[in-house]
Formats: structure tokens, C-alpha cells, sequence
């Protein structure tokens, strides 16, 4: 397997006419995957740094899926005396219907279906983020993506993604093949390894989308990079 190029071949989950039951499991074992191999604490890390020593704050997600993510960002804020309000955008209906079902999240939180290029806020939130969603673009497009986040958020953004890495392809492979019921995980979840960005990749494009310096680049286990770009 030669991961030296971005794989463009596409997941099942961005093709048309995927199942909800079938979605909605693959929504599961990510949350599985995320809770066990570090993904969460990655995005709270993100969320640490751009947070600073605000005691409240207004949180996005793009690509909000079921809203695993933001239940364990308000876990830490709960836990941090943090008074936080969460807006999750998702342009599948159905990822939003699960989401606004959350219990965790009813009274702080706000659920939009969309494609999140065409949502326009009345107030700008403090941090947009998003969680193993940017693989799943063009490079083109990605760079659009990175100064839409900039634009929109009050003091910056942050993006929990995987490396593409041959041991990451392979470990997940293995993993997926043994452990996994769901056949979008088995299929997509190599594939985001090989769909995914180098360091120096994630160089290159915040520089094309002329993000303000210094951004940084943090490499996490389990083959992982958090991007964090600071709003001056």
C-alpha cells in the first residue's frame, strides 16, 4: 500500500442512498473508537488551548454526526465550571434528529441541518471544531473550509483528524477486520487513513489559506493531528 499520495477514492458514507440503521451504527463504533483510542481527549485538548481562562463559551461542530463529541466537551466543561452552549452542524437530517435526542446536551445546545457553508450566524461562536471530518474533502476544498472556520469563530479553531501513516492503514485494517460489525467502518475507516494528511501537508494548506501565524500542529496517538489556529 502507497499512502505517499492522498487516496481520492471515495468513502461509502459520502455516496448517496446509505441506510440510517447502517449510518447509525458506524456513528456508534466511531464513538467507541473515539472514547478508547484518545479522540476525545484530543478535541478537549483543543478545546483547553483555545479556551484559555474564559468561563463562558459558545462551541461549534461541523460535521456533527450523532454528537458524541460535543457530550464529552460539555462533560469537561461541566467539570471545569464552564458555562457552555454547543451548536452542531450536520447536512444528514438524521444525524441531527439522534443528536437533538441527546439528553445530555437539551437545554445548551443547537442542532442545524445543513451543509455548514450555508449556515450564516447572528452571533459568531468562540470556537468552531471539527472531528475525523476533513479527510472526507479535496484539498480545494479544505483550504475553503479552513477560512470559513477562521472567519466564523470569535478566537479560533481547532481540527481532530487522522495521519495518513502505512502502520495507522494497517493497525486500523486489522482492527476494523476482528472487532468491527459495521461494513462502512470495515470499508471507510482504511480508507480515512489513506484519505488523511501529513504534517507537512497540513503545512502547506493552512499557508494557502493564509492562516494568521504561528498555528500549531501536534501529532497524537493513536495517528492523530490536532490543528490549532488562534484568531489574533
Amino acid at each position: 500500500m502507497n499512502l505517499k499520495e492522498r487516496s481520492g477514492k471515495k468513502e461509502l458514507l459520502d455516496l448517496d442512498g446509505i441506510p440510517f440503521a447502517d449510518i447509525k451504527k458506524n456513528m456508534q463504533e466511531l464513538n467507541f473508537i473515539n472514547t478508547w483510542l484518545g479522540g476525545h481527549r484530543i478535541s478537549i485538548e483543543g478545546l483547553k488551548q483555545l479556551a484559555g481562562k474564559s468561563t463562558e463559551l459558545t462551541v461549534c461542530e461541523i460535521g456533527c454526526g450523532g454528537g458524541d463529541n460535543l457530550v464529552a466537551l460539555n462533560k469537561w466543561c461541566i467539570q471545569n465550571k464552564i458555562s457552555a452552549n454547543f451548536i452542531g452542524i450536520d447536512n444528514k437530517e438524521e444525524c441531527i434528529r439522534v443528536s437533538k435526542d441527546r439528553e445530555e446536551l437539551t437545554s445548551n445546545s443547537h442542532w442545524i441541518a445543513s451543509d455548514y457553508r450555508e449556515v450564516a450566524f447572528e452571533q459568531k461562536p468562540d470556537i468552531i471544531f471539527s472531528s475525523l471530518f476533513c479527510h472526507h474533502f479535496s484539498e480545494e476544498q479544505l483550504i475553503k473550509q479552513l477560512q470559513w472556520m477562521q472567519l466564523n469563530s470569535k478566537k479560533g479553531f481547532f481540527i481532530n483528524d487522522l495521519e495518513r501513516h502505512l502502520i495507522a492503514y494497517l493497525l486500523i485494517k486489522w482492527l476494523t477486520r476482528f472487532f468491527s460489525t459495521s461494513y462502512l467502518v470495515k470499508n471507510d475507516a482504511p480508507l480515512s487513513v489513506a484519505r488523511a494528511f501529513t504534517r507537512q501537508d497540513w503545512k502547506r494548506l493552512l499557508k494557502s489559506a493564509e492562516m494568521p501565524e504561528p498555528f500549531k500542529i501536534y501529532w497524537k496517538w493513536a495517528f492523530r493531528y490536532l490543528v490549532i489556529c488562534k484568531n489574533a
